[in-house]
């Protein structure tokens, strides 16, 4: 019968054959922790391993890949019916292309130090993005992008990925730069409101995405609040900041161009149909309603993360 202390390790299939992460895992089965390893081949795979451990009683889930494989674990513990409380905790040991939420949580890259926090670091409450969009419900752990960004994410070829990592998408970026289009949205929420043509949207959960791209500089997961940044098409002086822009969001380039804000929830609606990247999901629709859910999780991260408001 598992304990309480028992945790399962949700692996994307992709990073099967990661000598580093087998190694890890039998040391960490050494040191006297109960670890089931699950591994994702096919949609649906995350929640039945969720239920899994929530059946028996699990202390912990660990997600075991990039920012998709977080966020497909944390929507099935964020769908079921239950306190934050009471479900186990998330861990997170970051084996993806890009890691955005991993690095600006300051998680470690080694898989033994990342699986030994995932299972043994106190768990604190975090927030999670809550999407509604065309009837139905989606969850996002680290960050919602539209416009030209989320078009080089979902461009990005695979074996591109694979070969330059975190660069793919700035080499895709480069080869979009002279089709550009600005994609018309009106933005409503409390205490925020923007309408025009954008180039870029992102609502944080965390601070990047699309391997590097900061933005939402200034993010937390544990605020009760998503970070919106805009970026409208660009003209005149404000063209000259396009190359950093979708290089790697430094926060000097949006602080020139973008347009800034927090708030609990945001609808954005457009003309047309537009499409999100929730996490590397893409979902198109003509109207999203995205609310920060506060306090949903319970998610095991560095003491010093800089995500978190108040460092455990």
């Amino acid at each position: 019968m598992p304990s309480r202390d028992s945790a399962w390790l949700v692996l994307n299939g992709k990073s099967t054959g990661d000598e580093a992460l087998r190694a890890a895992v039998g040391q960490v089965r050494e040191r006297g922790r109960e670890l089931h390893v699950r591994v994702t081949w096919e949609a649906g795979d995350a929640a039945r391993w969720v239920a899994e451990a929530v059946a028996a009683g699990a202390g912990t889930v660990v997600a075991a890949g990039g920012d998709g494989t977080l966020s497909e674990v944390a929507a099935a513990l964020a769908s079921r019916q239950a306190p934050a409380g009471t479900l186990p905790a998330l861990g997170l040991v970051p084996l993806g292309t890009a890691n955005d939420f991993a690095v600006a949580a300051g998680l470690p890259q080694d898989p033994l130090e990342a699986l030994v926090l995932a299972t043994t670091a106190p768990a604190v409450m975090v927030d999670l993005l809550r999407i509604k969009a065309d009837g139905q419900v989606r969850w996002c752990a680290n960050l919602a992008s539209g416009g030209f960004g989320t078009e080089v994410t979902v461009e990005t070829d695979e074996g591109l990925k694979k070969l330059l990592g975190g660069l793919a998408y700035l080499v895709t970026g480069i080869a979009r730069l002279g089709r550009i289009e600005p994609v018309q949205a009106r933005l409503r929420g409390e205490g925020f409101a923007w309408e025009g043509g954008l180039i870029a949207l992102g609502l944080g959960n965390g601070r990047q995405a699309g391997g590097g791209r900061e933005l939402c500089p200034d993010a937390l997961v544990d605020d009760g609040l998503l970070e919106v940044t805009v970026v409208p098409e660009l003209s005149g002086e404000l063209a000259a900041t396009l190359g950093t822009l979708v290089r790697d969001g430094q926060r000097a380039a949006l602080e020139r161009s973008a347009v800034r804000g927090r708030t609990s929830r945001l609808v954005v609606e457009a003309p047309a149909p537009m499409t999100l990247n929730l996490d590397g999901e893409p979902v198109s629709a003509q109207r999203f309603a995205v609310e920060c859910v506060p306090r949903r999780l319970r998610m095991r991260l560095p003491p010093d993360c800089p995500l978190l408001s108040q460092p455990s």
